[in-house]
């Protein structure tokens, strides 16, 4: 049997350590540290950085980790960058869990752009009422559109002073429903969404919602980052693990 590491911080992760848990697996649980209370895991669990390519490396020679799967989220482009890096230093396998990118359909009003700073360009030059449904690591970016109100929507409270000076802050924690997320923005009054194309069914209502209320969305690609094994589904993960009976599969 495998010892695993997994890179979590994503509902994809945590359905991942429900199955490996069930299974009784050796795997050990890694959250970034990026809020203050992060959702608990049936596995041994660790909070925080490696220190960068060279910090990783270690981790995985000193836990004898034997394979990786980094189920974080789609922007986390640095640690599944690191990942890749550590992964090919240690000579340790490494098979991403990754949420298929969204896809517009019918009645959605989406313009695709390549980052957040694309993104802050490309809002309307009328003063308006943005959601601005990005978490909190990338405001400064719309912090040259200061003519705009914005809603945001964090998993924790701001702890400081926000680079926008005008915006407004639901603290909430996904998944969301449809009906929530369309009450919120006619709550709010707003003209636009942003968002990432995170992908997943956790954080798509707003998308959803912003079709029945005939709302434009700006939707921000993905960061690239290295090839890698993806698999979509947890299933798809324990079959790369290569351990299908001992994994209950």
């Amino acid at each position: 049997m495998p010892r695993i590491l997994v890179l979590g911080g994503t509902t994809e992760a945590s359905a991942l350590a429900r199955a490996l848990a069930k299974a009784g697996a050796d795997a050990v649980f890694s959250y970034a540290g990026r809020t203050s209370a992060p959702v608990a895991q049936p596995l041994p669990t660790r909070v925080g950085g490696f220190g960068g390519v060279g910090g990783l490396v270690e981790f995985l020679r000193e836990q004898g980790i034997t394979r990786v799967v980094d189920a974080t989220h789609p922007f986390a482009a640095q640690m599944s960058t690191h990942a890749v890096v550590a992964c090919g230093q240690a000579g340790v396998p490494l098979c991403a869990l990754e949420r298929a990118p969204w896809k517009t359909g019918p009645g959605d009003r989406w313009t695709h752009v390549p980052d957040f700073a694309a993104a802050a360009q490309a809002l309307p030059a009328r003063p308006g009422r943005i959601f601005l449904a990005i978490g909190r690591q990338h405001l400064q970016a719309f912090a040259a559109r200061p003519e705009h109100l914005y809603l945001l929507r964090l998993v924790d409270a701001p702890t400081g002073p926000l680079p926008l000076p005008r915006a407004e802050v639901a603290v909430s924690r996904g998944p969301f429903t449809l009906d929530g997320d369309r009450a919120l923005m006619v709550r709010h009054g707003i003209d636009l969404v942003v968002a990432k194309n995170a992908g997943g069914s956790g954080a798509r209502a707003k998308l959803d919602a912003a079709r029945m209320l005939g709302l434009p969305v700006l939707l921000i690609d993905r960061p690239a980052v290295p090839d890698r094994p993806v698999a979509h589904e947890v299933a798809g993960v324990l079959r790369w693990l290569g351990h299908h009976a001992d994994l209950g599969v």
